[in-house]
C-alpha cells in the first residue's frame, strides 16, 4: 500500500484526536469522506464506474465475454478480477510493488465474491456445460489517498450495477447442433441484481479506538486493521486482519459491530446515488475525467 512518513509529534496529534472522536479533517471516527460516484464512464465496456474517495481515485470496467462454464459449476458463469496499480498513483507502485499489491487486492475481491449469494451466477449461464458469460472486472488505481479497498469495493458494485449483458437465444437445428444468437438491441439486455453484493469496510485501530475510511496519515498511525465485507442487510460475509499489530477479541467484536452499522449506511448512500443516475438516464450530464 502507499504510505507516508510522519514525525512523532504528528503521530501523537492524530492519535490523541482520534481518542476524542475528532480527526484531523473534522470527521468523527465512524464518518466517511465525501465520495464521488459516476457510472458509465468507459464506452467500450459492458459496465463501468469511477469513484473518488478523498484523494483515492478508482476506475472499474466490466466486460462480458462468452466462455465455457467451470467443470465444478457447469450451470454458472463466473467473475475474473484484474487489478492494475498505476505508477502515476504513487512511485511505490512501480515495478513489482504494484504487481504484488494488485495480486493481493484481486485475491481479496475473489474472497469477498466467493459468497454464493453475492451475485446470481446462474443467471450468467447460457447453455449448461457449454456456454456462459464471464465477467472480467478490471480495476485501475489512478490515485492513492488511503482506504483503497473500500473505494475499490464501492466502484466494483457501481460498475456491476451499470453492467448490461446482451440477451441470447440458443437455436437448435434438426441435427442437434446449437447456434447462439445475440440480440443487437442495446435495450434488450440482462441487468445484474446487486442487492447482495457486499462492500468492504476497513476499520483501522488507532490508539484505543478504531476509525473507518482512514487517510494515508491515519494509516501510518495504525498497526492493525480489520477488513470486513458487509451486505446491504448488514450481514458479514468475510473478515481479514491486516497489519503487523495485534487485535484483542473485545476490539474485534466492537469493530465488527461498527463495520456492520457503517456498512449498511454505506450501501444506502451508494444505492441512492445509483438510482438517481438511473432515473436521469441520457439526460444526465457526464463528468468523466474532465471534472
Amino acid at each position: 500500500m502507499a504510505s507516508v512518513v510522519l514525525s512523532e509529534p504528528e503521530k501523537l496529534y492524530i492519535v490523541h484526536g482520534v481518542q476524542e472522536d475528532l480527526r484531523v479533517d473534522g470527521r468523527g471516527c465512524e464518518d466517511y469522506r465525501c465520495a464521488e460516484v459516476e457510472t458509465d464512464v468507459v464506452s467500450n465496456t459492458s459496465g463501468s464506474a469511477r469513484v473518488k474517495l478523498g484523494h483515492t481515485d478508482i476506475l472499474v470496467g466490466v466486460k462480458a465475454e462468452m466462455g465455457t462454464p467451470k467443470l465444478e459449476k457447469p450451470d454458472e458463469g463466473y467473475l475474473e478480477f484484474f487489478v492494475d496499480c498505476s505508477a502515476n498513483a504513487t512511485p511505490e507502485f512501480e515495478g513489482r510493488g504494484g504487481e504484488e499489491l494488485g495480486t493481493e487486492i484481486a485475491n481479496t475481491l475473489y474472497r469477498v465474491f466467493s459468497c454464493e449469494s453475492s451475485v446470481d451466477l446462474k443467471s450468467l449461464c447460457i447453455n449448461p456445460r457449454e456456454h456462459c458469460w464471464v465477467l472480467y472486472v478490471d480495476v485501475l488505481l489512478l490515485e492513492c489517498g488511503g482506504n483503497l479497498l473500500d473505494a475499490i469495493s464501492i466502484a466494483v458494485k457501481a460498475a456491476l450495477f451499470n453492467t448490461r449483458i446482451p440477451k441470447v437465444r440458443v437455436l437448435e437445428d434438426e441435427e442437434g447442433s446449437k447456434e447462439i444468437e445475440l440480440s443487437d438491441d442495446p435495450y434488450d439486455c440482462i441487468r445484474l441484481n446487486v442487492d447482495d453484493v457486499p462492500c468492504i469496510v476497513t476499520l483501522s485501530k488507532i490508539g484505543y479506538r478504531h476509525v473507518v475510511d482512514a487517510t494515508l496519515q491515519e494509516e501510518a498511525c495504525s498497526l492493525a486493521s480489520l477488513l470486513i465485507s458487509v451486505t446491504s442487510k448488514g450481514a458479514l460475509t468475510s473478515m481479514k486482519k491486516v497489519g503487523k499489530g495485534s487485535l484483542d477479541p473485545e476490539s474485534i467484536f466492537e469493530m465488527m459491530e461498527t463495520g456492520k452499522r457503517v456498512g449498511k449506511s454505506l450501501h444506502v448512500a451508494l444505492q441512492k446515488i445509483l438510482d438517481e443516475e438511473e432515473r436521469l438516464g441520457t439526460s444526465r450530464q457526464k463528468v468523466g475525467f474532465l471534472g
